[in-house]
């Protein structure tokens, strides 16, 4: 059972008409919060003082036409990103955005082209969370590895002790104090450097 989420996105459009249905398109009780800009600087701002799961770039904007600003917070960020371009230039432009992760959709486009595309982006971002957090994960224990190791060679030099009997140590030492082996590691490193 998938729990439920909420996506916050950031709509960059200088088209206020096109900001309406597109809210439309984002309930409250999945999307949220919700802001909407009208140029790349302004969306640029929103993103230093707050991190979107999704931006949606509605080409052109009021101060650049929007596809180097989503290619750029492509190569910056772990955002889902659509980019919505006119029908003229979208072979040329999608082909080079699309390279960088960036959802491309031809204008004029219709509600259930951008609906699928919304949930195809909170499908990939939800994806890429549970990535960032595996990979977070595997260096946590990389860094508990290391910290035990370190242990492991103090108790080796200062209390000349085998390899293996300094791993047993920090074992017996943390089944006996109910301790991850991590804490008696940095408890044996502070005895030991002081």
């Amino acid at each position: 059972m998938l729990k439920e989420q909420k996506y916050s996105v950031l709509i960059a459009s200088s088209n206020e008409k096109f900001d309406q249905i597109l809210l439309s398109l984002l309930p409250a009780n999945e999307y949220g919060p919700v802001d909407v800009v009208n140029s790349a600087g302004s969306a640029r701002r929103k993103l230093l003082e707050m991190s979107y799961d999704i931006l949606i770039v509605n080409a052109p904007l009021k101060d650049e036409r929007g596809a180097n600003f989503a290619v750029d917070c492509a190569r910056e960020t772990g955002m889902g990103i659509m980019l919505l371009l006119d029908a003229s230039i979208f072979d040329e432009v999608s082909t080079v955005a699309e390279e960088y992760g960036v959802l491309c959709l031809s204008k004029p486009t219709n509600r259930a082209a951008v609906t699928s595309s919304l949930r195809l982006l909170c499908a990939t971002r939800q994806r890429l969370k549970r990535m960032e957090k595996k990979a977070s994960s595997f260096e946590e224990k990389i860094q508990e590895i290391k910290l035990v190791n370190r242990a492991k060679l103090l108790l080796m030099e200062k209390a000349d002790l085998s390899e293996e009997d300094a791993h047993r140590f920090i074992e017996k030492m943390a089944m006996d104090s109910r301790s991850p082996k991590v804490e008696i590691a940095q408890e044996i490193i502070t005895r030991y450097k002081e």
